[in-house]
């Protein structure tokens, strides 16, 4: 096996073929489910609905759908591809590479489960690519880890110190860390590391998925939300926020 080969082809020798496609159905479906079970804990929507009636109720000019779909794309293009919220360069980086990573090592993670089960001559480019989403997310994710942190850098706390916050991170790290391990003890050819290290995987996988309403998983989906009506916010008058000077929110870096 090479690094250009289906990593879960390994897996297919001691399990069905079609087992790896009924465990990605229900990880999905446990991270619908504990989303919105996070919705309605939180009460997350309501409070979203009752802001927006808020802000709609105290907007100095009314905004224009084209007003609106520019706030929407520029939403998109700084806060949410960017990062553009965090003032710190280093934590913009790392939760770059964690995103886009993450988001490259899923979506080739389902082609290669549902596109090619049992499949040797799979695409080069998808195992590939795979690789490097998981290393993306590892550089990133341990860079962030064990340098910033906030309880790290700014509490003077150990790395190894955690708290409930920690949870997604050193979930989204172990389990992605198992994969890379998962697919090298497959390339060694080794049959017992190769089960071993797949259980792993899957363990640590599956509490990264189900543990939704407890992690900060579902912070992915609320923070474009948040963006959007804070930038509408600006715009139509609403904020209770002092308006940002110049085109940034973040205090100028010292020289």
């Amino acid at each position: 096996m090479m690094i250009t080969d289906n990593p879960f082809l390994a897996a297919t020798e001691f399990l069905p073929p079609h087992f790896l496609q009924a465990y990605v159905v229900l990880m999905i479906l446990a991270v619908i489910a504990g989303t919105l079970f996070d919705l309605y804990h939180k009460r997350s929507a309501q409070f979203f609905v009752q802001q927006r009636a808020q802000s709609s109720a105290a907007a100095t000019r009314r905004l224009s759908g084209a007003e609106v779909v520019r706030i929407a794309t520029r939403t998109l293009a700084h806060d949410v591809a960017t990062f553009g919220e965090f003032c710190n360069p280093s934590r913009r980086r790392s939760h770059v590479l964690m995103f886009y990573g993450f988001v490259l090592y899923l979506v080739t993670t389902v082609v290669m489960v549902f596109g090619y089960p049992a499949e040797p001559h799979t695409p080069a480019v998808l195992p590939v690519l795979w690789n490097i989403g998981v290393v993306m997310v590892l550089i990133g994710g341990y860079w962030f880890f064990f340098f910033l942190r906030v309880n790290v850098v700014h509490d003077g706390q150990p790395p190894w110190r955690l708290v409930r916050a920690d949870l997604f991170i050193v979930l989204l790290l172990a389990s992605v860390s198992f994969a890379l391990l998962f697919e090298l003890g497959a390339m060694a050819g080794n049959s017992t590391a190769t089960r071993i290290l797949f259980g792993a995987y899957l363990f640590f996988t599956t509490l990264l998925f189900v543990s939704v309403p407890w992690s900060k998983f579902a912070h992915m989906f609320y923070k474009p939300v948040v963006a959007f009506q804070r930038n509408v916010e600006e715009a139509d008058g609403s904020s209770s926020l002092p308006a940002p000077t110049g085109d940034t929110r973040c205090p100028p870096t010292p020289t």
